[in-house]
């Protein structure tokens, strides 16, 4: 197989970046999640109704639970990061499907940070998810460069002809 380019060398740089904000994000998730669950409870009417007046333990504790921030972010966060992982080694090993997997990967990782943009989460979350974007694309730029691209069909080319002489 060729030389790897530098373009996937920085298209793996930038998916360990994104990966590393989402450790960052999860660990703050664990860290303010009395944060998360305040501005969740404003956010509601009735809710926000008993945070002013009881406290947020009252919140926590009350008739309607708040969501269960913490644990669906640390799966979230080891399922996406293993996807990255397992789908940049098959990258590195020449197989564009992997290309093709970690672009719709990223994008729905965008989208899911726009909608939880819309919650009006705390600003240190929100400065964390429109941090991303950049990430995202530059990643997404790597993945999809020409070098990139050449480096791809030539290990798509080998493994046909390793498959003839079989």
């Amino acid at each position: 197989m060729s030389e790897q380019p530098a373009s996937l060398t920085w298209a793996r740089r930038a998916l360990a970046a994104v990966v590393g904000l989402g450790a960052v994000t999860t660990v703050l998730m664990v860290l303010l999640r009395d944060d998360l669950v305040r501005s969740w409870a404003e956010g509601r009417r009735d809710i926000r109704r008993i945070l002013e007046t009881q406290g947020l333990d009252a919140v926590k504790e009350g008739a309607v639970h708040p969501p269960a921030f913490v644990p669906v972010a640390v799966v979230m966060f080891i399922v996406v990061a293993g996807l990255i992982w397992v789908l940049s080694a098959f990258l590195s090993g020449g197989y564009n499907w992997a290309r093709v997997c970690l672009t719709l990967l990223l994008f729905f990782l965008a989208v899911g940070t726009i909608a939880g943009l819309r919650t009006g989460a705390p600003p240190v979350f929100a400065a964390l998810s429109v941090a991303s974007f950049p990430l995202e694309a530059v990643a997404v730029w790597f993945l999809w460069h020409r070098d990139t691209g050449a480096y791809l069909r030539s290990g798509a080319a080998e493994r046909r002809e390793d498959l003839a002489r079989s």
